[in-house]
This record gives structure tokens, C-alpha cells and sequence, in this order.
């Protein structure tokens, strides 16, 4: 009986070894989307299951556990096991803002980003046979009835509810926010007309199509799907913002393993078929690495904390 194998065939086995302890995944994703499904969130990480399918033959399980507009699975973060197979979908400006509250269980600092993604730039949004056809016109509305206008958006604390502040700070009006617990609620609500008008993104003007008018969008130029909606910039605000997404895991995961998670999701952005989807869905690309997460969160950050005040988050 053989003890042992040739010395190119031990070789080819050892190699064999290495290379199987460096695959990654080598099982399942359990992907938790801190919203309800059907949200920019929830499209994004079904875009992702896709792509990693496409790529390494694995799946993402994906858990919405909505709550507190994000901030209940956040909170919850540091109670999954730190394997590397455990992530949570985090968003900008939420992670920054909620903590300052006070009503959530977490910090800024308890969540353990990764990797960043996407952006969805903000929108402003009517009902296509709403009477505002401009901003200009919206904004003298709410100047001639003061916190009159609602406007909708998706969380309290979240990206949507920043830029409804910006534009009250910025154009000088009175509007009442109306949070919803996700785009699923908020657009029937817009298209119903319950609500004037809605902070919403891109995203929601390629979905609702010619149901709803986009009276203008954050962005440094036109979208060229959106041709005719001029960007704040255009009309005099300097607004360029939205609604980051990415992936974070639990704080005492291992940082080799962090590295192989931003990794995977930074091949995933750059899968075609993926860029093609998220491209017609109206989202951004974007990559931001582990090293340069840290500048990344206090540029964010020291844009937020300037209209926080406003929310009344910071006195």
C-alpha cells in the first residue's frame, strides 16, 4: 500500500488545498436589507444575488427586517456571528443621523462599514398633473402658505428627510415632512395625491415614468435619461447629494475577511450585466474601498451635521 503520493502529484493536491482556502465565498451570503422589500435597498441587493450567481455560482439570503427606518437591524449588527458570511445593507446619511436622536441602539461608530456601492441622487417629485410644473413654482407656494405643503419621504433621519430640510434651509420655505416607512407606502401616496410632493430619487422618476414630474435632481449635470429636469445647480442651489448605500458586518469580523467582502462586492460593481441593470434602475455606481472608507464617512458626515441643526438634531 502507497504511504505516499508522488512528489508532482502531492504538489498539484497541495496547490489544490491553497487554492480552496482562498475561494471566497465558499457558501452563502446571509444579506440582511434593513427595509421592506421593493425599496432602492431591496432592488439593489436582488441585483447583487444575481450577479454573485453569475459569478461564483453562490447565493445571497436575503432578510428584510425593516424597523425604526433602518435602524433596527443596525442596531442588531454586532449580534451576528462575525464569519465574513453575515452582512447588513447600510445607508448615508441615515448611519450618521439617527444616533444623534438618540432613539436608536447604535452609534455611528458601532457600524463597521465595508465597502460603499451606489448612490441614487435626490429628487424632487410631483404628481404628473400637479399644479407646481417648476421649483420656482413650488417654492412660491410654500412661501404664500407656510408648513402647508407636505412633503413625503422614506424614514425619519434618512436621506429623504435631509433633503427635505436642505431645500426649507436653502429656498427659505415652510413644508411638514411626512415620513414612510419605505417607497412602497410613499409613491401611492404621491400618485394619490395625498401628499404635494415627495424627496425621493432618480431612481423613483425611471419607475413612476410619466405618472410623476421631476421638478429638478442633485446631480453635477443632467441625468441624460431625464433630459428636461434641470439640476438645483442649474436653478441657483448648490445641492449635489443622495443616498449612499453599501455593506457593513459585524465590528469583530475578522479584517482579512472584511477585505475579501469589499472585495466580492467591488467585483460585483463591475460585472456588466449588473452595471447594465443598475443603470436602468437610475443608480450611481460607486467604489469606495476599505482604506478609504474613513475620509469617505467624514466628508459625508461634515455635509449632514450642517443641516442637522435644522432637524433639530443638533442644538
Amino acid at each position: 500500500m502507497k504511504l505516499f503520493k508522488s512528489l508532482p502529484a502531492l504538489a498539484l493536491s497541495l496547490l489544490s488545498s491553497v487554492a480552496m482556502a482562498q475561494q471566497f465565498p465558499e457558501k452563502a451570503l446571509q444579506y440582511t436589507v434593513p427595509f421592506p422589500a421593493g425599496g432602492e435597498s431591496d432592488v439593489v441587493a436582488r441585483f447583487q444575488q444575481d450577479a454573485l450567481r453569475r459569478l461564483h455560482g453562490k447565493d445571497m439570503v436575503i432578510l428584510n427586517k425593516a424597523g425604526a427606518g433602518g435602524g433596527l437591524a443596525w442596531g442588531q449588527i454586532n449580534s451576528l456571528p462575525a464569519d465574513g458570511y453575515n452582512v447588513v445593507s447600510v445607508n448615508l446619511p441615515h448611519i450618521v443621523l439617527q444616533p444623534l436622536e438618540g432613539q436608536v441602539q447604535y452609534k455611528t461608530e458601532d457600524i463597521k462599514s465595508v465597502y460603499f456601492y451606489t448612490y441614487t441622487p435626490d429628487a424632487l417629485i410631483v404628481p404628473a398633473d400637479s399644479p407646481y410644473k417648476t421649483l420656482q413654482d413650488l417654492v412660491r407656494a410654500a412661501k404664500e402658505r407656510p408648513g402647508t405643503l407636505m412633503i413625503g419621504g422614506t424614514g425619519t433621519n434618512s436621506a429623504n428627510h435631509l433633503a427635505a430640510a436642505r431645500l426649507n434651509q436653502i429656498t427659505g420655505i415652510s413644508t411638514t415632512y411626512v415620513p414612510f416607512k419605505g417607497s412602497g407606502d410613499l409613491n401611492p401616496m404621491l400618485l394619490g395625491s395625498h401628499i404635494q410632493a415627495m424627496m425621493s430619487y432618480t431612481t423613483a422618476a425611471f419607475q413612476l415614468k410619466d405618472k410623476v414630474r421631476v421638478l429638478a435632481v442633485a446631480m453635477p449635470a443632467r441625468h441624460p435619461r431625464l433630459p428636461g429636469v434641470p439640476t438645483f445647480k442649474e436653478l441657483g442651489i448648490d445641492w449635489v447629494d443622495g443616498a449612499y448605500r453599501g455593506v457593513a458586518v459585524p465590528r469583530n469580523t475578522p479584517v482579512e475577511m472584511q477585505r475579501k467582502l469589499a472585495a466580492l462586492f467591488a467585483e460585483i460593481n463591475r460585472e456588466p450585466e449588473y452595471q447594465q441593470k443598475m443603470a436602468a434602475a437610475g443608480f450611481e455606481l460607486v467604489d469606495v474601498a476599505p482604506a478609504g472608507i474613513d475620509a469617505f464617512m467624514a466628508e459625508r458626515s461634515k455635509g449632514y451635521l450642517a443641516v442637522a441643526k435644522s432637524m433639530g438634531l443638533i442644538k
